[in-house]
C-alpha cells in the first residue's frame, strides 16, 4: 500500500516544514504530497487483488477508487486552507501533518483485512480528528465540541472493541476471509459471533453518524472550525462507510438474514432523524450536520441491499456527497469572513447569504449546484448517486425502505433550496467578496465535477 508509506513519511516532511521561518511552504508543499499520494495510489489500478503487510491489508480497484475519494477530496479541502498562514496563532504545520497522516488511518479502514488493522485505521484517523476539532482553543465552542467528540468516541471505540474480541472468541481469527469460511461452514453461528457484529457494527456506525448514534454530530460539526467539518464530513464519513462495506461483504454476507433488518431499522431512523430536524435549523452548518447524518442513511439504504450494483453505487455517492459539501462549506468559509464576525448567530446563519447573487455571482452558482446535487436534483452527480443507490434497494425488493427515502428526498429540497432564496431572492447588503485565484479555480473545478458526473455518470460508474 504505497499511499500509506508515502503518506507517513511525507507527512513528517511536512511537519518539519513547520521549522522554517516562512510558513508560506506548507500549503504548496502540502498539496504535492496530496497529488503525490492521488497519483501513486492508481499505479497499480489493473494489476490482480493483492495483499500486504502480513496478509492484513488488501488492494483492489474498490480500495483504491474509495482511497482515491479521500485523497482527492483531502486535496481540495487543503487547497482551501489558505486562512491557516496567514493567520499568525495558527500553527499550520501542525495542523496539516496531522490531516495527512489521518489520512494514513482513512486508507486502512478502507483496505483492512484482519481486524486489528480496522481498528488501528480507526484510531489514527479519530485521534487527529479529536485534536483538530479543538484547534481553536479560544473558542469555548470548539473546545465543547472536541470533549464531546472524544468522550463519545471513546465510548463507541470501547463497544466496537468489545466487538471484535466476541468474533475472535467465536471463529478463532481476526481475519475476514477466516471469518467468512467459518461463516459460511456455520449454518448456525454461535450467539457470540451474532452480539459481536452488532457490536462493531455499533461503534462503526457512530463514525458515520448514523442514528441513533449520532447525538454528537450536529454540536461537533457546528463547534469546529469550518474546515475540519468539512475534513469530517467528507473522509471521515467515506472512509466509514467504505470499512462497513467491506466487512459486510466480506465477511457477513453468509447471515445477510440475521443483521439486514437491524441495519433497516438503523437507516430508517438516520433517514427521519437527519432529515426532518434539519428542516428546523436556522444555522446553515447546523443544517449541513443534520444533512450529513440524511446522507449517511441513503449510504446504508445500499449497504443494507448489499447486492452487485451496491459497491458502484457507494463509490459514486461518497464522492458525489464529498464534491458538493466541499463546494457548499467553501462558500460558507468565504461568506463567514466577509462578514467579519464568527459567530454563532451571524456568520453561520441562512440570512448570511442573502443579496450573495447580485454582488458574487460565480459564488451563488458554486453554493446553487452544490445544494442542487446534495438534494438529489437532476443533471447533477448527487441525482445519479441517489438513483444508483435506490436501484441497489430496489434489486433487493426493499420498497418500503425505497418509499421513505424517496419521501425523505423530498423534504431535503425544503432545507437546501433554503440557502439558494437566501441568495437570490433575499435582500442583503453582503459586497463583493474577495477569492484568490487558486480558490476561487478550486470551487469552479468542485462545480464542474458535479455537472459532468451529473451528465455523464456512467464514466466513473463503469470503473469500479
Amino acid at each position: 500500500m504505497l499511499p500509506i508509506v508515502l503518506l507517513s513519511i511525507l507527512g513528517l516532511v511536512v511537519l518539519f516544514l513547520g521549522f522554517q521561518k516562512s510558513k508560506n511552504l506548507l500549503l504548496p508543499a502540502t498539496l504535492l504530497v496530496l497529488a503525490i499520494v492521488l497519483v501513486a495510489n492508481f499505479l497499480h489500478w489493473n494489476d490482480t487483488p493483492s495483499l500486504y503487510f502480513k496478509n492484513m491489508l488488501f488492494e483492489n480497484k474498490f480500495t483504491m477508487a474509495f482511497s482515491g475519494i479521500v485523497i482527492f477530496s483531502a486535496f481540495l479541502i487543503v487547497a482551501l486552507t489558505r486562512g491557516f498562514v496567514d493567520d499568525e496563532s495558527a500553527q499550520p504545520a501542525e495542523y496539516y501533518t496531522l490531516m495527512l497522516f489521518s489520512l494514513v488511518g482513512a486508507v486502512m479502514m478502507i483496505g483492512f483485512e484482519n481486524l486489528i488493522m480496522l481498528f488501528v485505521g480507526i484510531e489514527i484517523l479519530s485521534v487527529s480528528m479529536f485534536i483538530l476539532t479543538g484547534s481553536d482553543k479560544k473558542n469555548l465552542r470548539s473546545n465543547e465540541a472536541a470533549l464531546k467528540y472524544f468522550l463519545m468516541g471513546a465510548f463507541a471505540t470501547g463497544i466496537m472493541l468489545f466487538g471484535m474480541a466476541l468474533l475472535y472468541g467465536a471463529t478463532g481469527s481476526f481475519n475476514l476471509t477466516a471469518i467468512k469460511g467459518y461463516v459460511m461452514v456455520n449454518n448456525a453461528p454461535s450467539a457470540m459471533l451474532y452480539v459481536g457484529l452488532l457490536m462493531l457494527l455499533i461503534g462503526m456506525l457512530f463514525k458515520v453518524s448514523a442514528a441513533p448514534f449520532h447525538f454528537w454530530t450536529p454540536d461537533v460539526y457546528d463547534g469546529a472550525p469550518t474546515i475540519f467539518t468539512t475534513y469530517m464530513s467528507t473522509i471521515v464519513k467515506t472512509a466509514g462507510f467504505a470499512a462497513i462495506y467491506r466487512l459486510l461483504s466480506g465477511s457477513f454476507s453468509g447471515i445477510y438474514s440475521f443483521w439486514w433488518m437491524t441495519l433497516a431499522v438503523i437507516t430508517v431512523l438516520t433517514l427521519l432523524a437527519g432529515n426532518i430536524t434539519a428542516v428546523y435549523q436556522t444555522s446553515f452548518k447546523r443544517m449541513m450536520a443534520y444533512s450529513s447524518i440524511s446522507h449517511a442513511g441513503y449510504l446504508l439504504l445500499s449497504l443494507t441491499a448489499l447486492t452487485n450494483q451496491s459497491q458502484s453505487a457507494i463509490v459514486f455517492y461518497s464522492l458525489a456527497y464529498s464534491i458538493a459539501t466541499i463546494s457548499a462549506f467553501g462558500v460558507l468559509m468565504l461568506v463567514a469572513k466577509e462578514t467579519g464576525v464568527h459567530s454563532y448567530e451571524n456568520a453561520e446563519r441562512f440570512e448570511a447569504f442573502n443579496g450573495l447573487g447580485k454582488k458574487n455571482p460565480l459564488l451563488a452558482f458554486v453554493l446553487t449546484v452544490s445544494m442542487l446535487s446534495l438534494a438529489g436534483i437532476p443533471l447533477t452527480a448527487g441525482f445519479w448517486g441517489k438513483f444508483f443507490v435506490f436501484s441497489s434497494a430496489a434489486d433487493r425488493g426493499l420498497t418500503w425502505m425505497l418509499v421513505i427515502a424517496i419521501l425523505m428526498s423530498t423534504v431535503g429540497i425544503y432545507y437546501y433550496f433554503k440557502a439558494i432564496i437566501a441568495a437570490y431572492m433575499r435582500e442583503g447588503e453582503l459586497g463583493a467578496i474577495k477569492v484568490s485565484p487558486f480558490y476561487r479555480l478550486i470551487l469552479i473545478a468542485t462545480t464542474i465535477i458535479t455537472l459532468v458526473f451529473g451528465l455523464m455518470p456512467d464514466f466513473l460508474k463503469g470503473l469500479v
